[in-house]
């Protein structure tokens, strides 16, 4: 989402980079290339306004225009500001600290992910080891019960049963009674939404809030209508007095301008991000960690988080065992990897997070692994026989033929593949002989063969 204004403010920060004394002229035209870039991704232009002036201010003073690297002192100053104006630093984890069932009520428009989000903050509470219980109070949207059946089903989580014939503050009450006599501790309400607001809407929500008397409001924002979820989200937080903000689809190609202004305009956090189709594609927002991204320095501590939560640790120890005893590593081994970091997300988004790799993966220009390619991968190792697999050094000409044939793809493809595990071998038995840890250990096992 955010590559055009990561872009832009590279531009303007290599002014600043090159500059041995900053005064306040060049100062002024670096902030003004800020400026445009930042109006350009869709960011409210008050917030703009008053995020320039508070960098300004602090870029002017002596430490900074006295520095011996006063480009990169702004730089940190813009950073700072950044993570600030999206509320860095403050507590934006959900409030659960409360006499079960703890209620959490989901409100927003029509089509902006709102009963795929409550399944997402089910799936992550269940992580959470909390037992939360699944409610559609949707009866006016055709399907939006049954979608959420699916998803529970989907996700090994109960659903409560209702029916488009009831009227939605009876089916929470009854769904609320329903949590405290089975156990569950946490409940997350699907509520109704329109595709504008209006009156009828907020009534009939407002008559939810005051019955239940939700631990959490959170507004489910589409990120893709940029300024457009913020003029909504103020609206629902007027009425309704919302408590955070999720905010949906951040892994489109939208400006991010509500990303960056919602928080300043409405006082209330974002919470958690959705970064994808999948019940696994939400993550709890971090503002200096998505600044750090849109400022091309990477966000490890993302990676890690995500390594830690799909790494097969049974896996990555089979493999280190056996490196350790024969010191090899086959085909199979590199197709254990190649899955492994499937389930961390899209090739894009973890390179994104390694610091420096995004801006090379633009130079590459198309030159990186693609998803599809991976599947080929996949594909023409499932053609090769288990010895193929373990000793590539028998695959002769006819054997490289019949695994093309087998998998769709060409010799050539074959070819290339076989040349980029031998290349990946060899880095087996570097990383064996320095003897890396944690997570760059993990990454190189599947990366550096692309």
């Amino acid at each position: 989402m955010f590559s055009a204004l990561s872009d832009k403010l590279d531009l303007a920060f290599k002014k600043l980079r090159g500059q041995g004394v900053m005064t306040e002229e060049n100062l002024k035209d670096a902030l003004r290339e800020v400026r445009l870039a930042l109006l350009e991704a869709d960011v409210n232009f008050k917030v703009v306004r008053e995020f320039l002036e508070k960098v300004r201010t602090r870029a002017v003073g002596t430490d900074v225009l006295q520095s011996l690297t006063p480009g990169q002192q702004v730089i940190k100053i813009v950073h700072d500001e950044l993570v600030s104006l999206m509320g860095g630093g403050e507590d934006n984890s959900l409030d659960l600290a409360a006499k079960p069932p703890v209620c959490l009520m989901m409100v927003g428009l029509q089509g902006s992910g709102k009963t795929t989000s409550c399944g997402k903050l089910a799936r992550y509470l269940k992580s959470q080891r909390r037992k939360p219980l699944l409610v559609p109070a949707d009866v006016y949207r055709p399907a939006a019960i049954d979608q959420l059946k699916i998803l529970g089903k989907q996700l090994g989580i109960e659903v409560f049963e209702s029916s488009a014939d009831q009227k939605p503050l009876d089916i929470c009450k009854n769904a609320e009674r329903y949590a405290a006599l089975n156990g569950f501790d946490t409940v997350i309400f699907d509520t109704a939404g329109r595709h504008q607001i209006d009156d009828y809407l907020m009534e009939e929500l407002e008559g939810i809030r005051d019955t239940l008397q939700p631990r959490e409001i959170l507004f489910v924002a589409d990120a893709m209508t940029g300024q457009e979820a913020v003029n909504v989200a103020s609206g629902f937080n007027e009425r309704l007095g919302i408590t955070g903000v999720i905010l949906t689809k951040l892994d489109g190609d939208a400006k991010g301008g509500a990303a960056l202004s919602i928080k300043a305009v409405i006082g209330k956090p974002v919470k958690f991000v959705g970064l994808g189709e999948k019940m696994d594609a939400l993550d709890v927002f971090h503002a200096d960690r998505l600044v750090s991204r849109i400022l091309g320095m990477g966000d490890v501590l993302t990676l890690i988080e995500k390594a830690q939560a799909t790494m097969d640790e049974k896996e990555s120890e089979r493999l280190q065992q056996k490196l350790k005893k024969s010191g090899t590593f086959d085909l199979n081994d590199f197709k254990a990897q190649l899955q492994q970091i499937k389930k961390m997300g899209s090739l894009e988004s973890i390179m994104g997070m390694i610091p420096g790799m995004g801006k090379m993966m633009k130079q590459m220009q198309g030159a990186q692994p693609s998803e599809k390619e991976m599947k080929r991968i996949e594909a023409i190792i499932d053609s090769m026989t288990q010895k193929e697999r373990t000793n590539i050094g028998i695959i002769n000409g006819s054997r490289r033929l019949r695994i093309a044939k087998g998998s769709g793809t060409s010799v050539q493809e074959v070819n290339q593949l076989l040349k980029r595990f031998t290349e990946a071998q060899k880095v087996m038995k570097q990383l064996q002989k320095m003897g890396p840890k944690g997570l760059m250990k993990g990454l190189g096992k599947g990366m550096f063969p692309f």
